[in-house]
């Protein structure tokens, strides 16, 4: 046990992501009863259907979890309420200051960590009296800072400064990822790709092939010079974005066609760099037991490296 299991109450300091529309109960509650720990997300904004997907968990798992709150994307408290009211004990903020909901959290007896991608933000996030970050690499898909800080770098830059439990999070997917992550100063991993493309993922066998038939370079950052800036993979409707230079929200109108249509041309596919590490479908469970077995698989073999 470390610091983050401490907090979360899982076996194993293995997150699972709360990427928008996909991390809800099917895939949260397989990740909890293998060991992990879902997250549900809210920052899809459909919040009567998120509301009711926390509700669910109770049905599909005795295990703890957590909810996601994307502090700009809240249009009030009541998702705030919510999980003050049903009994949530562990929360990721994110897209946001953490200072916003902190109090009414931390008072309801709520763990609270803050995902962060910079030094700065770091130091801000345990300035607000948060109880752990979540640290972003640029490896990692989705909504990512124009300042391109690979993971392993701003991890030791921010232990520096700061002694909080740290969970990495941007192109990790197996248990040598995990330990490399460890050996810099983090206490737990979040993945997302992986994730996305488990047995248990909601999303459309297209999106979950393209997946795996990329290569560690099949993503691009997109939209550096505007927001948001995010990380997907190379297709042609990102290929398009690439070339202009710049997009907005409105290209992430029709990405309910992408994940569940399968229609990889409706808008931007969110993925890591770890799209090259990923070959094929495994449950939760696969991925969860996999990556704790190379895990202390890697751990041996480097104690038999020391000098």
């Amino acid at each position: 046990m470390n610091r983050v299991t401490e907090h979360t109450g899982s076996k194993y300091p293995i997150i699972q992501a709360p990427m928008g529309w996909i991390a809800r109960s099917q895939l949260a509650s397989a990740v909890c009863n293998a060991g992990g720990f879902g997250v549900i997300e809210t920052s899809s904004g459909e919040v009567d259907n998120c509301k009711a997907e926390i509700e669910k968990m109770s049905e599909l798992t005795d295990q703890p979890f957590g909810v996601n709150l994307p502090l700009l994307f809240l249009r009030d408290e009541s998702m705030v309420e919510f999980c003050v009211q049903h009994g949530v004990k562990f929360v990721t903020t994110s897209a946001g200051d953490p200072s916003k909901y902190i109090d009414i959290l931390k008072y309801a007896g709520i763990t609270v960590y803050h995902a962060v991608p910079s030094v700065e933000g770091a130091l801000k996030a345990a300035n607000c009296g948060v109880d752990g970050l979540v640290v972003e690499g640029t490896e990692g898909g989705g909504f990512k800072s124009p300042e391109e800080v690979g993971l392993f770098v701003l991890i030791q830059a921010i232990r520096k400064e700061i002694d909080l439990p740290i969970i990495a999070a941007g192109g990790i997917a197996d248990g040598a990822g995990m330990a490399a992550a460890f050996a810099v100063g983090a206490e737990g991993i979040q993945m997302g790709t992986r994730f996305v493309s488990s047995k248990e993922s909601p999303v459309h066998e297209n999106f979950k092939n393209q997946i795996f038939e990329s290569s560690i370079n099949g993503t691009w950052i997109l939209n550096k010079t505007s927001k948001p800036v995010i990380r997907a993979l190379r297709t042609d409707f990102t290929k398009d974005i690439l070339e202009a230079g710049e997009m907005d929200m409105s290209a992430m109108g029709k990405i309910q066609d992408l994940y569940f249509g399968g229609d990889m041309n409706a808008a931007p596919a969110l993925s890591g760099q770890s799209v090259g590490l990923i070959d094929g479908v495994k449950s939760a469970e696969e991925i969860i037991q996999d990556t704790i077995k190379e895990f202390n698989e890697t751990c041996s073999k480097l104690g038999a490296l020391s000098l």
